[in-house]
């Protein structure tokens, strides 16, 4: 069964490697559907929205062996600015996987820059350490 995570904090960087003096790891969960992560995400994100070293994600895991994380870039265009719902018509794109958060790190960025201007649009990294089962 997976179950699904909000993880990360305070980093004393914007390499987002190592938390900050006196920080530590933040998990929040688990979840059982991607659903009520996604809404714990939102809420941590948009508390920490000011704060340029914070940053979260959500962090798929099964019951099983552990496998190497995986990266993926997730979002699009958004109904409003609460970045929750897909606008009309619109699904949100999976980019990935990537086997390097700096992979990953790459591609958002190509995405963000490209969606700018657009206040309805945002991506996200998320990490997936689903499992392989037999």
């Amino acid at each position: 069964m997976k179950r699904y995570w909000v993880v990360g904090g305070e980093y004393s960087d914007t390499t987002f490697k190592t938390f900050a003096s006196g920080k530590q790891e933040e998990r929040l969960g688990p979840f059982a559907s991607y659903e009520e992560a996604q809404k714990t995400w939102a809420g941590r994100a948009w508390a920490t929205v000011d704060d340029a070293h914070s940053r979260y994600a959500i962090v798929t895991e099964d019951d099983g062996p552990a496998a190497a994380p995986r990266y993926w870039v997730v979002g699009g265009e958004y109904a409003d600015t609460t970045f929750t719902v897909p606008a009309d018509g619109k699904t949100l794109e999976r980019l990935g996987p990537f086997a390097t958060p700096e992979e990953a790190q790459k591609a958002w960025s190509g995405r963000a820059w490209a969606t700018v201007d657009d206040a309805h649009t945002r991506y996200r990294i998320e990490i997936d350490r689903t499992t392989k089962g037999d």
